[in-house]
């Protein structure tokens, strides 16, 4: 029972991730231009000024366009690092155009630690999650790893507000839930602001 769990959330996830990967170069710009611009009018974004973000990965939805939007806004902008020494969990770090990044041991691009630009939880007012598939209740499967499971855990005792961000076709009927499951309050894709 177990093992047939995780297969069906490991073959949801191949799937979702072949699905994004192979949309058409058009139709991504096109996407992370639509998120970007009616993302940045979004009220809890418009009162927001501490907003973590990631560099997208993997075909996941770019998020540079909304980066720029974010700047454009005065808002200052965060990005996940892997922690030093807790393994498994994320240190968030501030993101400007004169930050050095660097290729972590996971093969995605964050800052050089630097212990003056990282932001503690609670000064964190939105959170943007990365995810692989979604369901209609706010559920998610992100690549495996619980990085941000562990993040979210307690995002209520911080009071940062957690919003997914992906593609439209990352919708699924029913993600197989697991007791780390936590569940977004909002996703935003490039047609619709999904709430719960």
């Amino acid at each position: 029972m177990i093992k047939d769990f995780f297969l069906k959330r490991q073959n949801i996830r191949q799937h979702l991730r072949n699905i994004r990967f192979n949309l058409a170069s058009r139709e991504k710009i096109q996407a992370a231009n639509l998120l970007a611009q009616y993302s940045v009018n979004f009220s809890p974004i418009v009162k927001a000024e501490h907003i973590t973000i990631f560099l997208s990965i993997d075909g996941e939805i770019d998020t540079y366009p909304l980066i720029n939007q974010l700047w454009k806004k005065n808002k200052k902008v965060y990005l996940p690092i892997i922690h030093p020494f807790a393994k498994d969990h994320l240190l968030f770090s501030r993101y400007t155009l004169k930050t050095k990044i660097i290729l972590n041991k996971l093969n995605f691009l964050e800052p050089i630690l630097d212990i003056t630009q990282i932001i503690t939880l609670d000064l964190i007012d939105i959170m943007f999650i990365p995810l692989v598939a979604f369901d209609i209740r706010g559920y998610r499967i992100g690549m495996g790893k619980g990085f941000y499971d562990r993040t979210l855990k307690n995002w209520q005792k911080y009071n940062f507000l957690p919003i997914g961000i992906a593609y439209d076709c990352q919708l699924v009927n029913n993600i197989p839930e697991s007791t780390w499951d936590v569940q977004l309050p909002i996703i935003l894709t490039p047609s619709k602001i999904w709430h719960w």
